[in-house]
């Protein structure tokens, strides 16, 4: 049987600017068309950082000098970016699969993803987004509600929260694509991160990071590997001192340590790794690989890369 992967794309596997996706996407389609050349199943989800910022910015900026519109909300910008990068994505891969005689059926999902509203990142707000605003507009958001921090002297930005994903709202549809054989894209930039209200879904002013929810994209559909997508080959300890260690395969038990030691910081390598720990804990079999985009193929048949296992 195939086994099935989660494939978390970073950054650098999307660019920032539209000139700059148009031609990294069509790099990244050559990476997952060899992965399902070879005979993995694959669910794709991507992260979104610049270019959510930018249609946040963009969107409030036009708001700002055009009093009739209204600023765009965080829920609504995630979708925007969820929708031109999924097109971008299933396009060039679409390509890609045919110019090899593959025919197959990429599909993007929006998905929404449910946070939990009493999560307790709300009230510790880590993500920077949108335009630089003046102290008056600054104090125009926060009676708003809306966190904002000072930058750069005088400059405010927004920050938001990043609560854990509870549960995937469209998982239904993606594991009914997965099991018609599709190639699916879901839970781009983690998510739509919304909170239940009776029988209403609302969109909350937050962002849910991409690894964290490429965990539980994984756990929900059942899939066999993790393979979260970074900058370098390997995942390194100790990289502040004279000898550090490349790490090529880890138990949970041993990646936990890690973290515990603060060898991950708080920033990009940290969600990765609790991200995998959490994925391979759930379930009997599971594997997380953790490398950059030019050696994905070659982590996933046990090359390189660094492995959390059970």
């Amino acid at each position: 049987m195939k086994k099935k992967v989660v494939i978390a794309l970073g950054h650098r596997a999307l660019g920032t600017t539209f000139p700059e996706q148009q031609i990294a996407v069509k790099t990244s389609a050559k990476v997952l068309a060899d992965l399902v050349e070879a005979g993995y199943q694959l669910i794709i989800t991507h992260s979104n950082a610049p270019q959510v910022g930018m249609i946040h910015t963009a969107m409030n900026e036009f708001a700002h000098f055009h009093t009739d519109y209204t600023g765009a909300p965080m829920s609504v910008c995630s979708a925007m970016s969820q929708g031109y990068i999924g097109y971008d994505i299933q396009n060039a891969l679409r390509a890609e699969l045919v110019k090899r005689g593959i025919y197959k059926t990429v599909s993007t999902i929006l998905t929404q993803v449910l946070v939990d509203p009493y999560d307790e990142a709300f009230y510790h707000p880590v993500k920077v987004i949108g335009r630089y605003m003046t102290k008056e507009e600054a104090k125009r958001e926060e009676e708003k509600g809306n966190h904002v921090i000072e930058e750069n002297g005088g400059r405010y930005r927004r920050i938001v929260s990043a609560p854990k994903p509870v549960r995937i709202i469209e998982i239904d549809a993606i594991n009914a694509l997965l099991d018609a054989g599709q190639l699916v894209i879901a839970c781009g930039g983690g998510g739509i991160p919304v909170m239940e209200q009776g029988n209403q879904l609302k969109g909350a002013s937050a962002i849910i990071e991409k690894d964290y929810a490429a965990g539980k994209l994984a756990e929900l559909t059942n899939a066999d590997i993790l393979l979260i997508l970074t900058n370098d080959e390997h995942v390194e300890i100790d990289i502040d001192t004279d000898h550090p260690s490349v790490l090529t395969s880890i138990t949970a038990a041993e990646a936990t340590e890690h973290i515990e030691k603060g060898q991950f910081g708080e920033a990009a390598m940290l969600p990765k790794i609790q991200a995998s720990v959490d994925f391979v804990s759930s379930g009997s079999g599971r594997m997380a690989v953790i490398t950059n985009l030019e050696h994905a193929l070659e982590a996933l048949e046990g090359q390189t890369g660094t492995r959390i296992l059970k």
